[in-house]
């Protein structure tokens, strides 16, 4: 690290250069979506410790976080020191690796991200289809940056893929609810911007229950699923929220929400209030693409075609809304049940997807 010196972020100038060497590495690249800055400016009131790394000149070169999380220790049976918002220069790799080692907890025996601030909410390196744009909730890098990691020791962890799939004429009708074979009452819902928080706590429980047996998951509070949906209520197109409840019991749910990429990349992930207005009084025009966030079945109620039939009715809906386009956030190469929705849609993969791991 000779040359280099490696910072907390302490003050608001410190957060200034943190959040402006984004823009400075990706200042003609369109394919990188960045984080809101709100997003980590609250993070950094919140105490997540923010790092920069400066070369000899002064200039910020690298940054990431260091946290960790008892929830995520427990599901890896390993003591993690995370690591998140990476970004450096290509110079800068190996100094900002040694750095985040250097710095981690006396404690930790594992380096895990880059998370942020864990696996299910943000995060990852994609791997390959640079040629194409990232999208909210997901990753753009280029190409040297899993050269970088991997040179380094780092190895690939939870390997998945983010897909992207056309918005086709549906081939029929929207499918059928009500009575079952069974006797039992399957009713569709849809989001209620006047009831959302009572409709993402019920969301909250199915998602827990239906993703606790995938490796990276750990469960979602109130509090965190507040923070994560914060101002979902301005954007939400509520055709795009269903779930399913069979005889008034939650059992499945997707939710999607319109793509503001692009309007995310001409401010420079500056959702300041002047913007938030713009984006609200633009909003129509982001719904020709949406992003699918999270979608789930109760592992009770598994294997019964019910994701089948909710994948169907959104069909049916992004259609019916003038939609052209789904992205959907990683998907583990190990869960290939989930990716057939999309291949059912004419969907491919559309990045190559991991995090990063390398013992201490």
């Amino acid at each position: 690290m000779s040359g280099h010196r490696f910072e907390r972020v302490t003050g608001r100038r410190a957060l200034a250069e943190f959040l402006a060497l984004t823009d400075r590495l990706y200042a003609d690249e369109p394919r990188h979506v960045p984080t809101p800055r709100q997003q980590i400016r609250r993070w950094w009131r919140d105490g997540v410790p923010l790092y920069v790394l400066r070369d000899a000149t002064g200039a910020v070169v690298g940054r990431t976080t260091l946290h960790t999380d008892a929830d995520l220790d427990a599901k890896l049976g390993r003591r993690c020191q995370l690591f998140g918002l990476t970004e450096f220069t290509a110079p800068a790799a190996r100094p900002l690796f040694d750095a985040i080692d250097a710095h981690a907890a006396a404690d930790r025996d594992l380096l895990f991200g880059p998370v942020a601030l864990l696996p299910n909410q943000a995060g990852g390196v994609i791997t390959d289809g640079y040629q194409d744009r990232g999208f909210v909730d997901s990753a753009w890098n280029p190409a040297r940056y899993p050269a970088a990691y991997e040179a380094y020791g780092f190895t690939r962890r939870f390997v998945s893929d983010t897909w992207i799939c056309p918005v086709p004429d549906p081939d029929g009708p929207p499918p059928a609810f009500g009575a079952q074979p069974d006797g039992a009452r399957l009713e569709l819902h849809r989001g209620n911007v006047r009831r959302l928080d009572q409709q993402l706590d019920l969301l909250r429980g199915m998602l827990n229950d239906s993703l606790a047996q995938l490796g990276y998951y750990t469960p979602i509070s109130a509090a965190q699923l507040r923070r994560q949906t914060d101002g979902l209520a301005h954007l939400l197109d509520e055709s795009l929220l269903l779930y399913l409840t069979r005889d008034g019991q939650p059992v499945a749910f997707v939710l999607c929400v319109p793509d503001i990429s692009e309007f995310l990349v001409r401010v420079r992930g500056d959702l300041n209030p002047v913007n938030q207005l713009r984006l609200l009084a633009t909003r129509r025009r982001h719904r020709r693409e949406a992003v699918l966030i999270v979608k789930g079945v109760r592992p009770e109620f598994q294997g019964r075609g019910y994701q089948r039939l909710l994948s169907a009715q959104l069909h049916h809906n992004l259609h019916a809304g003038g939609y052209t386009t789904l992205r959907s956030t990683y998907v583990g190469r190990d869960n290939p049940a989930s990716a057939a929705s999309y291949r059912r849609l004419g969907g491919r993969p559309l990045h190559g997807y991991t995090f990063y791991a390398k013992e201490r």
